[in-house]
């Protein structure tokens, strides 16, 4: 056998599901370095090592759309909590939060503090934090965006106004540096305290940046309750004045007086979809989790804690058991947790079946890894659209659930060369077993591997097998100079 007829790796005997959409087929899977060398018919091929698949599915690595894993690929660069679930790639820097660029004295304010609880973990310029993280890689490859929130923070010394002129114009150059030193777009998290008064003009012009520098925006909406609509149109207004492409994260219709609503959002997004570049993520739980806040809670059945500063005992325990125990109503026991932390259960089963299955939309679990007490989505939420939605439930096929989590995330976020099972792809590889695979991770006990997960390959080399991470660390950080364009079709 001549050398140019040997590969590093064969998988045999595998049901490949390309990533596409289209039906599942069976064959063989060669790799060669970090890329895909042969995908069906191998012809007169040897390795130096084989797999024989036994009919399990092998996959393109997953790509999570939507996470808040910016300080956990340096503090836990193996990154069990995604890897474990066939997470390839991750999208980071959500919600208007990244870790850069960000220099203060003081501790990071809400929702900043999900991802770090002190001004010393931050990065003065976004390059310093790309840096970080070339020179210690994690096991799997990532994507960064700019968060707007950490903008504000930077720049202004008070939240409760719109950005000065000046301050937009020093924004504006950050976001500007960011971009060129490899950040893929922008994050907002109008929602969340530090953003609530920017104007709509404000992000306009700031994505106008992202226009020149043909970069992507992401957002957190100013309202996913009964707000949802009035959100909905801003945020296509802020993609249609810009002319960027945008993502609808985590998209939901919250509260009870909300629930139904959306068929309404869906057949928003369709149509605002035919004229500019919209996308949406979501993931499969009908609780949210994020920072405490006294105001909220008139939208959510229960709030179990995930973590508190001042309490620390409190995390995994349920709010209205801590407020009983404290003589106080729940606003005042919040007041008492803060800076905190919890899972919120404020969404309708119907409507989570929904959005999940439109065509747009993307997996992205959201997750909170420095929280204490986190919510299951952290470990279980792909797992848990391929065992319970797929295969239990029937929601959708298997080859499309695949599709949202492979090939429309790597179009949308520019992937080059990965999403899809062809030759010269990367070899960001899963192989699972669709009979059993399904997720572990419970409201009582969230962090647990998921089952079925066989082999998890990044870049060619493998990052978990039959249930145990190997060590290797091959991921990528993945600059928006390394990226194709963004595409929603």
């Amino acid at each position: 056998m001549s050398r140019k007829n040997k590969v590093d790796l064969i998988i045999r005997n595998a049901r490949i599901i390309d990533g596409t959409g289209g039906p599942s087929e069976f064959g063989d899977v060669a790799v060669l370095d970090d890329r895909l060398h042969a995908v069906g018919n191998l012809g007169p091929l040897s390795a130096s090592y084989e797999i024989d698949c036994g009919g399990m599915v092998i996959s393109p690595g997953f790509v999570d759309t939507h996470t808040h894993d910016d300080r956990v690929l340096i503090s836990d660069p193996q990154m069990s909590c995604k890897v474990s679930q066939g997470v390839t790639t991750v999208v980071a820097g959500n919600c208007g939060c990244s870790l850069a660029p960000l220099q203060i004295d003081h501790r990071p304010p809400p929702p900043l503090d999900l991802l770090v609880d002190h001004q010393d973990q931050l990065f003065a310029g976004f390059s310093d934090y790309l840096q970080a993280l070339d020179s210690e890689p994690p096991s799997l490859n990532a994507v960064f965006q700019v968060g707007h929130t950490t903008l504000r923070a930077d720049v202004m010394d008070s939240f409760d106004r719109p950005a000065t002129v000046s301050e937009m114009q020093e924004m504006r150059g950050k976001l500007e540096e960011s971009l060129e030193s490899g950040a893929c777009g922008m994050s907002t998290g109008l929602f969340y305290q530090p953003a609530k008064a920017a104007l709509t003009s404000e992000i306009v012009e700031l994505a106008h940046v992202l226009h020149k520098h043909g970069a992507i925006h992401t957002t957190h909406m100013r309202n996913e309750g009964d707000g949802i609509a009035d959100s909905l149109r801003e945020t296509f207004s802020i993609g249609s004045e810009a002319e960027v492409p945008v993502v609808i994260s985590h998209h939901k219709c919250g509260g009870e007086a909300n629930f139904g609503r959306s068929t309404e959002t869906l057949a928003l997004i369709e149509q605002a979809g035919k004229g500019q570049e919209i996308g949406l993520d979501a993931y499969p739980y009908t609780a949210s989790s994020t920072v405490l806040d006294a105001q909220d809670l008139h939208q959510t059945k229960k709030v179990l804690i995930t973590w508190s500063e001042p309490m620390p005992e409190a995390a995994g325990r349920e709010l209205s058991e801590i407020a009983m125990e404290m003589g106080v109503g729940p606003k005042d026991a919040v007041k008492a947790l803060i800076p905190g932390g919890g899972v919120f259960f404020m969404m309708d089963e119907e409507d989570v079946r929904n959005i999940l299955s439109f065509p747009r939309t993307m997996i992205g679990s959201d997750g909170l890894p420095s929280d204490k007490h986190p919510h299951p989505r952290l470990w279980g939420t792909f797992p848990r659209v391929l065992g319970h939605y797929v295969r239990d439930i029937k929601l959708f096929s298997l080859e499309e659930a695949v599709r949202k989590m492979t090939s429309l995330p790597a179009a949308c976020f520019g992937l080059k060369h990965r999403g899809v099972l062809k030759s010269g792809n990367y070899a960001d590889l899963v192989i699972f077993d669709p009979d059993c695979i399904a997720d572990t991770a419970t409201y009582d006990n969230p962090i647990s591997p998921c089952k079925g997960i066989q082999h998890v390959m990044v870049n060619g080399r493998f990052v978990w097998n039959n249930g145990n991470h190997t060590g290797n660390r091959p991921g990528r950080v993945l600059r928006l100079q390394d990226l194709d364009q963004f595409r929603f079709d």
